[in-house]
Parts: structure tokens; C-alpha cells; sequence
């Protein structure tokens, strides 16, 4: 007989909880994307940069573009989220946080089970994620 531990073939509840959240967040980030484009598009929400800029800025190097358009960089575009075209992050924002999104609830659940370097994991993960994000280490493109 094997030492190895037998699966029923069915996840684990926590691994139901991850692939749930990530599945309904990724179609949410996708959604809001699309809805927030079709707005920036149709003009109902008034670009930073003027739409007729966009092609002449975007052939320039990204310090031009930047420079040119007055655009912040790292967080700073939070402070035009009213613009139409800083509006689709929110949807960008949403897709690439949903790892540290769906690794909160693991915290909990390998508690409850007495997983405790699991648990400890998957906040060392939430927390290097969040200080990759923040860009206060200074190795993005922040």
C-alpha cells in the first residue's frame, strides 16, 4: 500500500472558493472594460487626452506620451478616473489584483483547518503582491 493520501476527486472547499471568485472577477474586469471603453469611445465621458492626440502621442516614446499628455505615472492616474480614457483601468485594476483577491479567503479556511503554514503562505503572497503593486520597491514601472 502507498503512503500517499487518497482523493475523492473532488476540491477542496477552499479551491471551490479561489476558482469561484477568480471566475466571477475575471468576467467583471472584462465587463467593466467593456462598458468603460464603449464610454470612452462614444465621447460620454471626456478623455484626458483628446481623442484626435491619441495616434500622434502614442508613436512617441512612453516619456513623450507621458510629458505630452500630462499623464501621471505609477498611481497617479487615480487622480483622473473621471476621464474616459482612465475610466477602463478600473477593469485592468480588477484583473490583475484578482490573485490577491482570491488568496484573502484562503487565510481563513486553512486556519479553520489547522494549516497554519498554508495560511501563513498565502499571506506572504498577499503581501508581496501588494508591495509589487504599490511600486514602492522601485523595480516597475512606477
Amino acid at each position: 500500500m502507498s503512503d500517499t493520501p487518497k482523493h475523492n476527486g473532488k476540491a477542496a472547499p477552499a479551491q471551490v472558493t479561489y476558482a469561484n471568485m477568480l471566475f466571477y472577477g475575471c468576467w467583471s474586469g472584462l465587463g467593466i472594460m467593456a462598458v468603460t471603453y464603449i464610454l470612452y469611445v462614444t465621447g460620454i465621458l471626456t478623455p484626458h487626452v483628446p481623442l484626435e492626440k491619441v495616434p500622434l502621442l502614442w508613436s512617441q516614446p512612453v516619456g513623450t506620451y507621458l510629458e505630452l499628455g500630462k499623464v501621471p505615472h505609477g498611481w497617479g492616474w487615480t487622480v483622473l478616473i473621471g476621464k474616459g480614457d482612465f475610466l477602463n483601468f478600473l477593469g485592468i485594476v480588477l484583473l490583475a489584483g484578482m490573485t490577491i483577491l482570491c488568496y484573502i479567503p484562503l487565510i481563513p479556511a486553512f486556519l479553520k483547518r489547522g494549516e497554519k503554514g498554508f495560511a501563513l503562505m498565502a499571506l506572504a503572497e498577499i503581501i508581496v503582491l501588494l508591495v509589487a503593486a504599490s511600486g514602492i520597491v522601485g523595480g516597475g514601472a512606477h
